[in-house]
């Protein structure tokens, strides 16, 4: 379950939503959650016709992980809405997971254009901001994927967050808001701001300060690995990179920009795999070369992520 880096499509067409009256509030102030009300956090939704809109203007400043789910059609999938709402609740409100029973709420559904269930789709700046992500995933799979997003999250300095229990409210933090607090440490603010404005070369520059200042901050050292592999990917031509890849698989520059390419793209374990293999054909300069652009790769994912652990033992395994 792999993701493109977020992109900026067409905006949603609510056309297909006709007004009507809101439905009834839960009864006896049942959660909010997937279908059953079975499970709840500080950041999800529930979605229908009433609020949608809102759910819509709230991934203006933080993303939206819509979960279509349906009881009648695939059981399972209220299953998998549960874990998305789990999962999203653990990073303290970089995501909001949004459920959308189609069953009771088929309008939505045809305004998404949505085919089958589960699916989920991530919403930023109102609009998709990945392509649909279809079929049932395990728990394990869908912890993978959110990983995967926060990485490009950070990598494109977007670092909003929604506030907790405040759904029915505005709900994402807007920067400057009288009385809000910044989820944005000052010290990564010039790195990040770069990221947004899409100055790379600055944002390497910011970050590299902070590294030389405390070579022990992790957040640091990650972004300034994420920052360097934007830098080198700069108007490469993804078929191009590949297609010499393919031709010329003992070329260490031509794999290691496929490689970053990967990361960009969220294929984690298959860039690591790439340079990995590589590694066993080498030797000399060239195997350092290789296995130092991997340890800048385990860097910018986080030494504790567990595709880093596997990828670690594998390098092992290579080099011994």
């Amino acid at each position: 379950m792999t993701q493109q880096p977020f992109s900026r499509p067409g905006a949603i067409d609510l056309s297909a939503l006709k007004k009507r009256p809101a439905p009834p509030a839960p009864a006896g102030g049942a959660p909010t959650g997937a279908s059953g009300g079975r499970s709840t956090s500080a950041y999800s939704v529930a979605v229908d016709e009433a609020n949608f809109q809102t759910v819509l203007e709230a991934s203006m400043n933080a993303p939206v992980v819509l979960v279509f789910h349906s009881a009648s059609q695939v059981p399972e999938s209220v299953d998998m809405a549960q874990d998305v709402i789990q999962v999203a609740n653990e990073y303290d409100g970089r995501f909001l997971a949004a459920t959308v029973d189609v069953d009771a709420n088929p309008q939505i559904a045809q305004a998404m254009q949505i085919q089958q269930v589960p699916l989920m789709l991530v919403i930023l700046d109102g609009r998709p901001a990945t392509q649909p992500i279809p079929g049932a995933a395990p728990i394990d799979d869908i912890r993978a994927l959110f990983n995967q997003l926060a990485q490009q999250l950070t990598a494109q300095g977007i670092a909003g967050r929604h506030q907790p229990n405040a759904f029915g409210a505005p709900v994402a933090a807007v920067e400057g808001e009288e009385g809000a607090e910044s989820d944005v440490d000052p010290r990564y603010a010039p790195a990040q701001d770069a990221l947004a404005e899409g100055n790379i070369d600055l944002a390497v520059a910011e970050y590299q300060k902070l590294v030389d200042g405390n070579p022990a901050d992790h957040e640091a050292v990650a972004g300034l690995a994420m920052a360097k592999v934007l830098q080198r990917t700069q108007g490469v031509d993804l078929d191009a990179a590949r297609a010499a890849a393919a031709a010329s698989p003992d070329d260490i520059d031509a794999q290691t920009l496929v490689a970053d390419l990967d990361m960009l793209g969220g294929h984690v374990e298959d860039a690591f795999a790439r340079l990995i293999e590589l590694i066993r054909r080498t030797a000399g300069k060239d195997r350092d070369k290789v296995r130092e652009h991997l340890l800048a790769l385990f860097g910018a994912v986080g030494n504790e992520d567990p595709r880093v652990l596997k990828g670690r033992a594998a390098l092992a395994s290579a080099l011994f």
